[in-house]
């Protein structure tokens, strides 16, 4: 397993502006050309966590895929991010481009009802590995990382990525979660939050972090400020932790019934 270079993208996010969030984007990611092999970016980042998706869903093969698709190609790094997809319903949808143009793409099961999300979006069914450089990377999207079952590492991946509109009000469990997550899964975790005010009056804190598999903070960024950054995810260090420590060995056996979410 190589080494792979992770950059987290904090940033603040136009309300329900798609063309402008694109360009904005375009203009920062430019300095990342060459310099790294994951690009992870918020959830819904063309348009902020809205509850208005038929003002702004686009389907599969609309202007952000092809965006995205353009920039893995350009910087010759996958792209990441979730966006509001139109699929037999809307879905919150996190899409995965990789340099060559493949698309992976996983939708968000947990959806956050507090907000109502269950009423608009339609949720995913099964969660998804994406295989990329050698890793088996797991994505989630904001809620999910309240649900340690859905994220349960069963041996299948080496990398969490969590994208997120986590606001600020929250942001202590939001850190935790996180070093949690990779803690009882012996995994990397990337957290990436926005920050700004949204078009409902919400603040966030960004709090991105990339985390080790000890629960070491590897990213970690001012709270409320926009940033870049790019850190290396070490495949040998990985292995010879789960080799010293088999926590993993121990785990409870189950199934999840990927249609509810259920485990038996």
């Amino acid at each position: 397993m190589q080494n792979l270079r992770i950059s987290l993208v904090q940033t603040h996010l136009d309300w329900q502006h798609p063309a402008a969030n694109r360009e904005r984007l375009t203009s920062l990611l430019a300095s990342l050309e060459g310099q790294t092999d994951l690009i992870v970016l918020p959830e819904m980042f063309t348009t902020g966590f809205t509850m208005s998706p038929g003002e702004v869903a686009e389907p599969m093969s609309g202007p952000t895929l092809a965006w995205m698709q353009q920039q893995a190609r350009n910087l010759g790094a996958a792209v990441c991010g979730s966006v509001v997809i139109e699929d037999s319903g809307y879905r919150n949808r996190l899409l995965f481009v990789t340099p060559e143009g493949e698309v992976h793409y996983y939708d968000k099961h947990h959806l956050f009802r507090m907000a109502n999300e269950h009423e608009y979006y339609a949720a995913g069914e099964s969660r998804s590995i994406i295989e990329y450089k050698g890793w088996r990377i797991l994505p989630q999207v904001c809620y999910d990382l309240r649900f340690p079952v859905w994220c349960r590492n069963r041996d299948d991946y080496d990398l969490l990525l969590c994208v997120a509109n986590w606001p600020a009000p929250r942001r202590h469990p939001w850190r935790t979660l996180l070093l949690a997550r990779a803690i009882e899964n012996q995994c990397y975790v990337a957290g990436v939050n926005r920050v700004g005010e949204d078009g409902k009056g919400l603040e966030y804190s960004g709090d991105s972090l990339l985390v080790d598999f000890k629960g070491q903070a590897l990213l970690d960024g001012p709270a409320g400020e926009p940033f870049i950054k790019t850190g290396l995810l070490n495949g040998e260090d990985l292995k010879q932790f789960r080799h010293n420590f088999p926590a993993w060995q121990d785990a409870d056996d189950f199934v999840l019934t990927e249609m509810t979410g259920v485990s038996q």
